[in-house]
Order: C-alpha cells, then sequence, then structure tokens
C-alpha cells in the first residue's frame, strides 16, 4: 500500500519502539499523522534487549508459518494486504526456515529503524517516558515495560498487572556443530532447512537427567514476584520436569524424519534454526531456557551433535507483563474510560511477534479514526487480527492468558467438518482475505491513496 503524506492534521504519541510500536507509528505516519515515538533504549536497556535498534526480536529470529496452510500465515497475509511495515521489512531480510518466516534479527532490526528514521512525519526521541502521554497516544511498551511505566498503568487500570515468565533459547555457531552426528532435513521429507541432531535412548535419559537435576539462574529484583509461565513459551527444564518423555512429545518429538534415518525414527531430535542470513548462527528450536549459563553448556553438550557446540548467545529469561484485557480495555485496544489512549503489543494481551505487530496497526487505525470524530472500525471477526481483538474482548477475566493467533479463536468456517487441518486453514485464510477486502472497501478513509487525514 503506497502512500504520500502531503499534509499534517494530528499529532500522535507512540511509547516503545518493539514491533507494535514500530508498526503504528508508521500507519500513522503514512496517514498524514505527526509522531512522536518514544524508545528508552539504549538510555535505559532490558533485561533481554542486546541493541538500541527499533523492533529487536529478542526470542527468536522465526515469525512463525509463512503459507496460509496456518493460521499465522492467514495473519501474515492480512498484514501484507494492510502494508505492514514489519512484513516489508521481514520479506526483505529472511532467511531459509522451511514453511516458516524467519529474519536475520540485526538486519531486520536495523531496516525497520531505517525507515522509520527517514519518515518526514516521525520524531524518534530516545529516553523513558515516566508518565502516561496526553492523548491521543499508544502505549506499546511491551512485555519489559520499565518499573515506572508499568507502575503508571497499575494506576490507569486500577489493577495489578498479570505477568508471566518468558524465556530466551541459546544459539550456537553451526561450524561447530558435530555434522556426522546430525543431519539436514524438515520434517516428512521436506526440503532441509534445519539441522538435526537425534538422541538415541540412552543418550537421551542422560541428557533429561541432567537437565532437570541442573542448576537455574536466580531471579533478578524487578522478576521478584511468585513465577508464572505462559505455557506457550515454557523453558525446556520446566517441559522436562513434568516428566521422562515430556519433551518427546514437545521439542523433541522424534517424527517425520525416518526418510533421513534409513527407515528408522530416532528416539528423540533437538532441532537447530538458521538465525542470521550468513547461516552461521542457529538458534536451538524450543530450549528457552533460565539455566545458568555454565550449566546451559554442561547439559546441552550430552547433546551429541552439540559436544564441542559454541555458544553465540546463552538463554535468558526475563519477565514479561500484560494487561487483563477484557476487564481494562475496550474492545478496541483503548483503556476503558479514556477517550483516546490505546495499547498495543504484547502488553495487551496477545502472544508472539506477528499477533503484536498487528494490535500495532489496528491501533494505528483505531486512533486515526477517533481524530475524525467517527466510530472505531470493526475488524471483521472472520480475518485472524478480527479473531484477536474479539478474544481480548470476550475472554474471561478470572483466567485470562496471552492469545497467539489459532483456529480455535475464529467463528467456525461452514458446517461440514474438515479433517486435513491445512485444507481446513485454506478454506479459513479464503473467508478471512474476503472479508478483509470488504472491509478495506467499506473503509476507504482508512486506506487512503494519499496520506491526507
Amino acid at each position: 500500500m503506497q502512500m504520500t503524506t502531503p499534509q499534517t492534521c494530528k499529532s500522535v504519541t507512540v511509547v516503545g519502539g518493539g514491533l507494535a510500536g514500530s508498526e503504528a507509528a508508521w500507519q500513522l505516519a503514512l496517514r498524514g499523522f505527526r509522531v512522536k515515538l518514544y524508545e528508552m533504549r539504549p538510555e535505559k536497556m532490558t533485561p533481554a534487549h542486546e541493541s538500541s535498534y527499533l523492533a529487536e526480536l529478542v526470542c527468536s529470529n522465526s515469525l512463525g508459518g509463512d503459507r496460509t496452510t496456518t493460521p499465522a500465515g492467514i495473519l501474515k497475509a492480512e498484514l501484507k494486504r494492510m502494508g505492514s511495515l514489519i512484513m516489508e521489512c521481514a520479506e526483505a531480510t529472511r532467511v531459509p526456515a522451511g514453511n516458516a518466516l524467519a529474519v536475520d534479527r540485526e538486519r531486520f532490526a536495523r531496516m525497520v529503524e531505517e525507515k522509520i528514521r527517514a519518515h518526514e512525519n516521525i520524531e524518534l526521541i530516545r529516553e523513558e517516558l515516566c508518565e502516561i502521554p496526553l492523548e491521543p497516544a499508544i502505549i506499546a511498551t511491551g512485555p519489559l515495560t520499565s518499573a515506572t511505566m508499568a507502575a503508571e498503568l497499575a494506576k490507569l487500570t486500577g489493577e495489578d498487572f498479570l505477568y508471566f515468565y518468558d524465556a530466551v533459547a541459546p544459539i550456537v555457531e553451526v561450524s561447530t556443530v558435530d555434522m556426522t552426528k546430525a543431519f539436514r532435513a524438515n520434517r516428512y521429507g521436506a526440503e532441509g532447512d534445519y539441522i538435526n541432531c537425534p538422541m538415541n535412548e540412552e543418550e537421551y535419559k542422560l541428557f533429561w537427567q541432567a537437565l532437570v537435576s541442573a542448576e537455574t539462574a536466580p531471579r533478578h529484583d524487578f522478576e521478584a514476584e511468585q513465577q508464572r509461565h505462559f505455557e506457550g513459551c515454557l523453558p525446556v527444564e520446566v517441559i522436562a520436569g513434568r516428566g521422562e518423555k515430556t519433551l518427546l512429545f514437545g521439542p523433541l518429538r522424534p517424527v517425520g524424519f525416518e526418510a533421513a534415518c534409513g527407515g528408522e525414527e530416532p528416539y528423540a531430535v533437538v532441532q537447530l534454526r538458521q538465525d542470521n542470513e550468513e547461516g552461521t548462527l542457529f538458534n536451538i528450536v524450543g530450549f528457552q531456557t533460565n539455566l545458568k549459563w555454565g550449566e546451559q553448556e554442561r547439559v546441552f553438550r550430552l547433546i551429541p551433535a552439540l559436544r564441542e557446540a559454541e555458544f553465540a548467545r546463552k538463554g535468558v529469561m526475563h519477565r514479561n507483563l500484560f494487561v487483563c484485557a477484557p476487564r481494562v480495555l475496550d474492545g478496541c485496544l483503548r483503556f476503558r474510560g479514556r477517550e483516546a489512549l490505546y495499547i498495543a503489543g504484547q502488553a495487551s494481551g496477545v502472544e508472539g511477534y506477528m499477533e503484536s505487530t498487528a494490535t500495532g496497526l489496528a491501533a494505528a487505525l483505531f486512533a486515526c479514526r477517533h481524530t475524525q470524530g467517527l466510530k472505531a472500525p470493526e475488524f471483521p471477526a472472520e480475518t485472524a487480527i478480527g479473531s484477536l481483538l474479539n478474544y481480548l474482548k470476550t475472554a474471561l477475566p478470572g483466567s485470562f492468558q496471552p492469545m497467539n493467533v489459532n483456529l480455535g479463536i475464529f467463528p467456525k468456517c461452514g458446517t461440514k467438518k474438515i479433517r486435513k487441518r491445512t485444507e481446513r486453514c485454506e478454506a479459513y485464510a479464503k473467508r478471512a482475505i474476503e472479508a478483509l477486502e470488504k472491509f478495506i472497501a467499506e473503509n476507504p478513509e482508512l486506506f487512503p491513496k494519499k496520506g491526507v487525514c
């Protein structure tokens, strides 16, 4: 979607330069708004970020499935159609990852920042904003919101933030992986973007015992509360602690590699996924962890292919914050009782990079419509974005947890049950794109050919 900005009419403050904040600032700027984008890094760093770039990915370089045979692919198709900055930069910096969209993290973040800096309507301010800005504004400070801003948001909502713990997987130098004990392949005979590290039963049991008995890192002061893990991103040691064979049904599941293993199924398989464009770094898939750094090397080198591996980055754990959306938001990412104060990103109650991006885009459109004195647009529930927004509005407050895009939050598609999941996703995707096209056609002022308010 190409737009120009011949004039401006209003100003919006965006707090936080992650994926959601960068997307929100970009969409507003394209529509002629003057945007003040606040990012506290590098003046004040977080426990998980390593650089000062906007939109730095801190957990994995994978942005999930890239085809409409997955719910994540449906969401990406919608974001592309609506001119997402994050999708544009991801496509330009992608690295091989089978059917997933993975990026060179440094090039990706650098490209996002370059585009933000180059837009005449965006002023990037490198400092921490310690109080709620004047409206209209979008809070996109993310799951690692500073203590000061978290306290301000807690006052605003009238209740404590909920929280969960999230963990980052380690990265190894691919040249140090023993390829005589590993093989390249995707599951079920697809072309081989992943490096797979098999283990026999004896090797796996030795690894599992070391993992469940390894020493974890102490929590920081900012993580003093009782731990509460998000089920979608559990530390590998937590999964292992639930039973000796639990990993075999999770990140170490061995199915789909018979073709690469002479017709036999290995007992366990650890996968490595490319992490940079050059292909020199690979992350250990599903190995988010809070083990002490020395313990990580000791335990993970029990995987035969990784016995001599060099770790480019160790895994770390950090606290993530989010609001109880069904209680504190009004259904369009706006705080209840406020005229034009929105929240976007993981702090809004979604989980995942692209889900965060989607809320940033949606918040920008909501803010745009508000300044025109018009009712907030209603994204069709049949779309991935609409389904996420509907979940935030209708979820049960007492058991609310962050949500990824998945078919379970979409309205049912048709009366005939489609057994094959890929075909079912394709049916949902067709309906979603049709609904999105109708939404765009019915809201021409939100998608102008020229970015004039």
